[in-house]
């Protein structure tokens, strides 16, 4: 059946032969990542194919189909008139949709995302000079969605193979090295997807973002996009840079127990971490309008 019905999900599963793959119809917005590519694209089904299977044994019944758009692109409102290929890749219940757009991202998500990232600024430039870029949606029917952000990360990991150099999460304002997902070529037996789910979720899944406003004391840290994975936001204003680590951490350990455990947070609520530390949450004030966030906000103050 046409790819393009496929790929936007308006046919039904039991309708396309075996093989064929289909994304779920979303009524809110997917998850998704974003590839900066250091050239035009050039993506080939068996090459890609071979790539995501290569990632983990659990990948090995993938199968990738890709349609070069030529003048469809510009004939439909459905795409932008640089986008060169569209594709579907899935194995077990993951489906993913792929863009593939010859044309550097908008400056206004390269803005969102490279700036805040705690990645070199030398890596920074870097990734201002790519050529092409890749949008992946999950549409598979996963429903944890850390789940779906480490099929994300999987098929991301594998599509540096063709040159793509950073992968964005701009609902988290942040960006990573696509190095940091790839497996490690001194470790052959490393077990990537055990990887990629044991990450801290600030780290790619949402992001962790430092704030100084003028005239304002201390440096603010805040979480961006955990309402995604169904979690709270959280922020701290710290004494200055060096403390950016340590919120990190802190941040991480609560979001992975929120995650785990299924609790839910209240401001009001308190916890305690380590022997003598207690966390206490509240709402953020009218004038910390730079914690404004598409889900729950909390801002973390210790004792």
């Amino acid at each position: 059946m046409d790819l393009i019905a496929r790929f936007f999900g308006k046919v039904s599963p039991d309708e396309v032969a075996p093989g064929e793959l289909v994304a779920r119809k979303i009524s809110s917005q997917p998850l998704s990542l974003q590839l900066l590519v250091g050239t035009p694209l050039e993506l080939d089904e068996d090459g890609l194919t071979l790539a995501i299977r290569s990632y983990h044994r659990d990948l090995e019944s993938a199968t990738v189909e890709l349609l070069n758009l030529g003048e469809v692109a510009k004939q439909s409102p459905a795409f932008r008139e640089e986008t060169s290929l569209i594709g579907l890749i899935g194995w077990g219940d993951h489906v993913v949709q792929l863009v593939g757009i010859d044309a550097p991202m908008p400056d206004a998500v390269l803005e969102t995302c490279l700036r805040p990232a705690h990645i070199p600024l030398d890596l920074k430039q870097r990734a201002t000079t790519h050529k092409s870029h890749i949008l992946l949606y999950y549409v598979g029917r996963e429903n944890d969605p850390l789940e779906q952000y480490v099929a994300l990360a999987a098929v991301s990991a594998a599509l540096a193979k063709f040159d793509a150099m950073f992968v964005l999460n701009e609902s988290g304002h942040t960006a990573q090295t696509v190095g940091m997902i790839i497996p490690d070529p001194e470790n052959p037996d490393e077990d990537t997807l055990a990887m990629l789910r044991a990450m801290p979720i600030p780290l790619l899944y949402s992001g962790f973002v430092k704030i100084e406003i003028d005239g304002m004391p201390g440096v603010w840290v805040r979480t961006y996009g955990n309402h995604m994975l169904g979690l709270p936001d959280f922020a701290m204003l710290t004494a200055g840079h060096q403390e950016g680590s340590n919120a990190f951490e802190i941040f991480s350990s609560v979001l992975t127990y929120l995650r785990e455990s299924k609790a839910k947070f209240a401001v009001g609520h308190s916890m305690q971490l380590g022997d003598k530390t207690f966390m206490k949450l509240r709402a953020p004030t009218a004038e910390e309008y730079f914690l404004e966030s598409e889900g729950t906000m909390f801002v973390a103050e210790f004792t």
